[in-house]
């Protein structure tokens, strides 16, 4: 970015959090209406950016950073709790004022526009650290040995597509100068593979998002300018600037966002919920709320593309697995064959101050609130589809080993947009569904 710019460097992201919380407090806050509740959302998604700042402090000693990581996740997990007790009661709220921006619909486009090409030109820009690849190197290793070295990447990685652990992280926001990478000779051409493809799904992904969040506001809140609100909303949060080039946290976010976008065809809905689910796992625990939302209308097609989807994918590692024992293992990764003790921790799990042993009882409480919803309430229109979407994604960050509290992706942009819809109370599906597959053919 510098070669256009003079003298341009990417913003830090203390930096950006005092700016970017500024100008959203700008943007969004109604200053007539004090106590609305558009105003405490947006106090909670602010008061989520100190966390992630603690988690990125570099102290003089080692018992200093210990001390900032577990004050970050402790801050992260606070937050997240407020903003899950909002999305369980948020179908309860019938009256919903339109509370719009208090910028025009074009400054909100130029606004976007103009934070998309900083963000994803610092992907493009930014090079991986030394930690930052060497996962990719290690998966990359895995795939030539056996099944048994493939159930130790579940254990270190979690549940997932083993592809997707190939791709390294394309660290954009930094506290010190980013380490450059030093690539063996051998394995430059392969890590230049890597990186590339990481920055590309990246920038796809980042794009789906924005694009989706438009497409819901225009499509579905019939009020474009609610979509582009909550699109502008999630390029300043300084979490997008944080894991702009993590792909594990953007993919799956942009698969739910466009299950949302396209929820009146329910066969594509399924497929998409099913690409997560491949993904990354923890979009199963959607499937309950989603069947149930089908349930009177399209759920046999939404679980047909639930199908589809998953098995496109399994398809997939057969062709890329270089043996069957492999492939095997490689399958027990993607569906997350492994009980919850057996996982390695990290995160907030893995603090002094912490103890796994208590992840079961979270789990448990996830569990239930997951029956929970799948039941109540009924029948469910669309907004209540959305506040749940983010509500069982939000709970999965609670016991999840893997960094849990930090896949923000995967739930922001769905909480952004329950923040700003209308009243959907007549959105569901036994009116908004068609009753045939081909209903325009039928018809014919």
């Amino acid at each position: 970015m510098s070669e256009i710019l003079f003298q341009y460097y990417p913003v830090r992201l203390t930096t950006w959090f005092y700016l970017a919380s500024l100008l959203s407090i700008a943007l969004f806050f109604k200053f007539n209406r004090l106590w609305s509740v558009r105003n405490l959302d947006l106090l909670g998604l602010v008061l989520l950016a100190p966390g992630l700042v603690a988690l990125e402090y570099v102290g003089e000693t080692e018992s200093a950073k210990i001390a900032a990581r577990t004050l970050g996740y402790w801050w992260i997990f606070a937050v997240s709790v407020a903003f899950l007790l909002r999305m369980l009661f948020d179908s309860m709220m019938v009256r919903r004022p339109m509370l719009e921006p208090n910028l025009t619909t074009g400054g909100l486009v130029f606004l976007g526009c103009s934070l998309l090409v900083f963000l994803l030109a610092n992907v493009v820009n930014s090079k991986p650290r030394k930690e930052d690849v060497a996962s990719a190197a290690a998966a990359e290793r895995l795939r030539a040995r056996a099944a048994e070295v493939d159930s130790n990447q579940l254990v270190k990685h979690g549940p997932g597509y083993p592809l997707l652990f190939l791709l390294p992280q394309i660290s954009t926001q930094q506290f010190l100068a980013a380490e450059p990478a030093e690539p063996e000779a051998a394995d430059a051409s392969r890590r230049q593979v890597h990186e590339t493809t990481a920055r590309v799904m990246a920038i796809l992904s980042q794009l789906a998002i924005v694009a989706g969040m438009v497409v819901v506001g225009w499509k579905h809140f019939e009020n474009a300018r609610l979509g582009i609100a909550a699109a502008v909303l999630f390029l300043l949060m300084p979490y997008t600037a944080w894991m702009n080039g993590s792909v594990d946290h953007l993919l799956p976010g942009a698969l739910v966002i466009w299950a949302v976008a396209v929820y009146r065809s329910p066969f594509l809905a399924g497929t998409l919920i099913g690409l997560a689910i491949g993904t990354i796992y923890y979009p199963v625990f959607l499937l309950p709320l989603w069947c149930s939302f089908y349930w009177e209308r399209g759920v046999r097609r939404f679980a047909l593309g639930v199908l589809a989807a998953l098995a496109a994918l399994v398809v997939a590692l057969w062709f890329t697995s270089p043996g069957a024992a492999v492939f095997l293992g490689q399958l027990r990764q993607m569906f997350g064959w492994i009980f919850p003790n057996d996982v390695s921790l990290e995160g907030f799990w893995a603090l002094p101050a912490s103890d796994g042993v208590f992840r079961l009882p979270v789990l448990a409480a996830f569990i239930a609130m997951m029956a929970t919803l799948a039941i109540w309430p009924a029948p469910k229109n669309l907004g209540t589809l959305m506040s749940c979407t983010a509500a069982v994604l939000l709970g999965t960050q609670f016991w999840k080993a893997q960094n849990g509290g930090l896949f923000m992706a995967w739930w922001l942009p769905v909480l952004l947009l329950v923040i700003f819809r209308p009243n959907l109370e007549n959105r569901v599906a036994l009116l908004m569904l068609d009753a045939d597959w081909f209903p325009r053919r039928r018809a014919a």
